[in-house]
């Protein structure tokens, strides 16, 4: 009677033989975060604006994202597919949708939460609405967008895995192989890279963040 082959979760001798297809997908992952995000964001801020200054649209906006957001992603990316085929295409317009409604609803609940009167004193000093926005209420916005981001960012990492419906799904190519072999050492590195990915990510926001409020720091410090 023979053993069954070793099948271990962790294989470093698994990770050296397909290195060059484990780096391949995990740049695919990562790029495909980090578009999905930053046009997300893109398309989330303006929006944010619009709601914060135009109230009776505030609803609508949000309501939008909320039902775009509510729709399983299996089902959005094969809704999707018809008409932006299969592929890398497919993912990005799933993953921007997905991104929207975090964003738009921490970005707005930051340019809301300004002190009134830190407003009105730049309003005194003469400011022009652009030059209010970006000189006074998105620095004083920056901790409720940075809290976007950072959700946005690991959410988008997790879901780039289902794109694997579309052929297009970064790591997840690799963990949907290992789950139809059962081959243990797949599904794992595949996922641990996930997890260090979104680890990796959200490390990155974090100090972009501290760097574009120094104030913040000076804050925790005193």
């Amino acid at each position: 009677m023979h053993s069954a082959a070793p099948n271990p979760w962790l294989s470093w001798r698994y990770v050296e033989s397909n290195w060059a297809e484990i780096s391949h997908q995990l740049s695919i992952h990562t790029t495909l975060t980090l578009e999905a995000v930053a046009i997300a964001f893109a398309l989330a801020f303006p929006l944010a604006v619009l709601a914060r200054n135009v109230r009776w649209l505030t609803r609508p906006i949000l309501g939008t994202a909320s039902v775009l957001y509510t729709i399983p992603s299996l089902a959005l990316f094969a809704l999707l597919a018809p008409f932006t085929g299969i592929g890398r295409t497919t993912v990005l317009v799933g993953l921007v949708t997905y991104a929207l409604l975090v964003l738009v609803r921490n970005i707005l609940t930051g340019l809301e939460g300004v002190d009134p009167d830190i407003v009105d004193a730049a309003r005194g000093l003469g400011y022009s609405k652009s030059k209010m926005l970006f000189a006074v209420e998105v620095p004083n916005a920056l901790p409720s967008i940075v809290a976007g981001l950072r959700i946005a960012t690991v959410t988008t990492v997790a879901l780039v895995t289902v794109g694997v419906v579309v052929g297009y799904g970064g790591l997840g190519q690799l963990m949907f192989r290992g789950f139809q072999s059962s081959y243990r050492a797949e599904i794992a590195t595949s996922s641990l890279l996930c997890v260090a990915l979104a680890l990796v990510l959200d490390l990155a926001i974090v100090a972009a963040a501290r760097a574009a409020m120094p104030w913040a720091r000076r804050g925790r410090s005193a």
